[in-house]
């Protein structure tokens, strides 16, 4: 049994036989027997991002978290070039940190967390200023906030710029078209919603990309692109010792996600989503973003007035329940809930259970006393059901 229910965008609970394959046999990771299984989870990779030329495209594995799979993309594909990085939250400034260490030619278009990002504005940035590179975050975890990737995409091939992505906290959650939005490379980790531990990471990227690779500077040895594809490319291993029993576990998660179906992935997670939001709203809770803004991974709530949030996450921690707390500008005006990872509908309906108790516990004024209403619509089924947003459940008062 878990300690804790994991309601966070990760790390999160994982599934019985992903914790059964870290503890696999041992294995050397010189030897076949990491190279048929690091052949095994590039194939999964490309399969669950539904990349159907696989020959035109490669996934790299590292040991490290989502982190360093974006800053191998950012010392590795600029080179001497001009890179533009677009930021709305706190994943997108972090780009623009890693990125100013690695590139001199580093700029920035900063937009308030939590908004959506403005093409009218970077495209007439774009069309002012010389820029090789476009970096961005797709799922910018600290609002919540799914930032559309196509709009982007297309500019940055109306202007002869590569486009790379920050897929952290969206891969095995968000559909990622790397061939209708452009995308040169994208980066994700094997935890959040790929379903596996935290602890290696992975960038997909376009072949004729990688190979222009070994024509750039060499900026990091542990973390060049250009060197993990040589190894992958050549001898189907590492060039550093890999973490073993890491990849065994994201094998298994990856092989979950193919065996459930991608779209019945996704809209499973579009699912629960909607249970959990319906049932914070019937208990007057109010949320950062709109829904045609949110992901199918996170909420972010706004921290009712008459509400202390550390105390809160205490209440729910006393009850194993984990949630994130707000951050940056959000800081103790809001709280995030996740529903990935192995959490089912019923542990969702048991977070909202006492999720109730405890905010009927404050002391406020004017409290309208609402109660669950036992009877909800049908669960979404399909992705169509996904795409429409669900009409709102009455709150019954007593």
């Amino acid at each position: 049994m878990n300690k804790y229910l994991l309601l966070t965008p990760g790390p999160v609970n994982v599934a019985i036989n992903v914790r059964s394959a870290i503890a696999k046999e041992d294995i050397c990771h010189r030897e076949t027997d990491f190279d048929l299984l690091l052949q095994s989870i590039e194939q999964k990779l490309l399969k669950v991002f539904e990349i159907e030329a696989v020959d035109d495209y490669r996934g790299v594995v590292l040991t490290g978290s989502g982190t360093a799979a974006n800053e191998a993309m950012l010392s590795s594909v600029v080179g001497d070039k001009n890179i533009l990085v677009l930021s709305n939250g706190e994943f997108g400034s972090r780009l623009h940190e890693i990125s100013k260490i690695h590139n001199k030619n580093t700029f920035v278009l900063e937009f308030p967390w939590g908004q959506r990002l403005d093409i009218k504005i970077i495209s007439d940035y774009v069309t002012k200023h010389k820029i090789d590179v476009i970096a961005m975050v797709h799922h910018e975890t600290s609002s919540g906030i799914l930032n559309a990737l196509e709009s982007i995409g297309a500019l940055a091939k109306a202007n002869g710029a590569i486009f790379i992505v920050d897929c952290v906290s969206s891969a095995g959650a968000e559909a990622i078209d790397v061939k209708r939005n452009n995308i040169s490379f994208f980066s994700s980790s094997s935890s959040k919603a790929i379903g596996s531990y935290p602890g290696l990471s992975f960038v997909i990227g376009k072949t004729v990309e990688f190979e222009k690779l070994k024509n750039y500077p060499i900026k990091t040895a542990y973390l060049n692109l250009y060197k993990l594809y040589t190894f992958l490319k050549t001898v189907s291993q590492t060039p550093n010792t890999p973490a073993v029993p890491l990849f065994f576990a994201l094998e298994q998660a990856l092989s979950n996600i193919l065996k459930q179906g991608v779209a019945n992935r996704y809209a499973e997670l579009r699912c629960k989503a909607n249970f959990l939001r319906e049932g914070m709203q019937i208990l007057g809770l109010k949320f950062l973003l709109n829904e045609r803004d949110m992901c199918s991974i996170l909420t972010t709530v706004h921290v009712p007035a008459y509400i202390d949030v550390d105390v809160l996450r205490q209440k729910l921690r006393d009850k194993s329940i984990i949630i994130y707390e707000g951050k940056g500008c959000f800081k103790n005006k809001m709280f995030q809930v996740g529903n990935i990872g192995e959490v089912s509908f019923d542990d969702i309906q048991f977070f909202l259970d006492v999720q109730k108790e405890i905010l009927h516990s404050f002391n406020q004024q004017e409290d309208p006393k609402l109660t669950l209403v036992t009877s909800r619509k049908p669960f979404l089924t399909s992705i169509q059901d996904v795409l429409t947003p669900p009409a709102l459940i009455s709150v019954e008062t007593i």
